[in-house]
């Protein structure tokens, strides 16, 4: 058989020459790359207290004002408070009494012109009456019965007659708890106050915006409060020979506030 060469073999050293040379080259290669990646790691942190504050800077100044206004106008409508109370010595009679006594104020009532759409019952009660013995105690003696009525009168001229009526016909029965005056549609009255509201809460931010050197910005956000009204009116017992209650409508008011939030520039 013809003689073959044996195959040369790498020379160990030199081999592990180039291995040792490739991963110092790699080694160089990631540190130059950790060199580079360092400064931007070490700024990351930074960035978004920078963007905070930058934020906190382009935010503009606001002012917050609160405006009030009101309105008034001339009622056009009475709503009465009337009931009858009757106190007898058992409650069948009492309840008995009570619904002859409210079957006359109702009666009346629709004679006077109030109609069954403006006529309604607030209240209906029957409690027993205590009178405290010699020995010092209490003991039911009898018992009051009552029912309460509201009434508009859309006529306010005959609100005075009506309730003359109504103690005419219901004698010492009969009880005037109040009366009130409105207007039958509130809203315009209402938006006349609001407008009113508004004007007051913006003279008042363009004051704020003049004496802190500012110009006055856009409206930011704009809240409206509850509107008030004038409470009700009480009215004395009356006597039973009286037909004509002398009343005094005056002025209906309506109080609107807002409050609202402006840019100073």
């Amino acid at each position: 058989m013809p003689h073959r060469p044996a195959p040369t073999l790498p020379n160990r050293g030199a081999r592990a020459a180039r291995l040792l040379a490739a991963g110092a080259g790699t080694a160089v290669l990631g540190a130059l790359l950790l060199g580079t990646a360092a400064p931007a790691l070490a700024a990351a942190p930074e960035r978004p207290a920078l963007r905070a504050a930058a934020a906190r800077a382009e935010a503009p100044a606001t002012v917050t004002v609160t405006g009030s206004g009101s309105a008034t106008a001339a009622p056009d409508l009475a709503i009465l408070s009337v009931g009858v109370e009757v106190a007898k010595p058992t409650a069948k009679e009492a309840m008995a009494a009570q619904n002859t006594a409210a079957k006359a104020l109702l009666a009346v009532l629709r004679e006077e012109g109030v109609e069954d759409r403006d006529i309604r019952t607030d209240s209906l009660s029957l409690n027993p009456v205590y009178t405290q013995t010699t020995g010092g105690e209490s003991k039911v003696t009898g018992y009051q019965a009552s029912q309460a009525f509201s009434a508009k009168v859309r006529d306010i001229d005959r609100a005075g007659q009506v309730i003359g009526a109504v103690n005419g016909a219901t004698r010492d029965a009969g009880r005037v708890n109040g009366v009130v005056f409105d207007v039958a549609d509130p809203k315009e009255l209402r938006a006349k106050a609001r407008e009113a509201a508004y004007r007051d809460a913006y003279e008042k931010a363009s004051q704020h915006a003049r004496l802190s050197g500012h110009r006055l910005g856009r409206l930011v956000s704009l809240s409206e409060g509850d509107s008030l009204r004038p409470g009700q009116g009480t009215l004395p017992s009356l006597p039973a020979d009286e037909q004509n209650v002398p009343l005094a409508p005056g002025e209906i008011e309506e109080q609107v506030t807002v409050s609202a939030v402006y840019e100073l520039l």
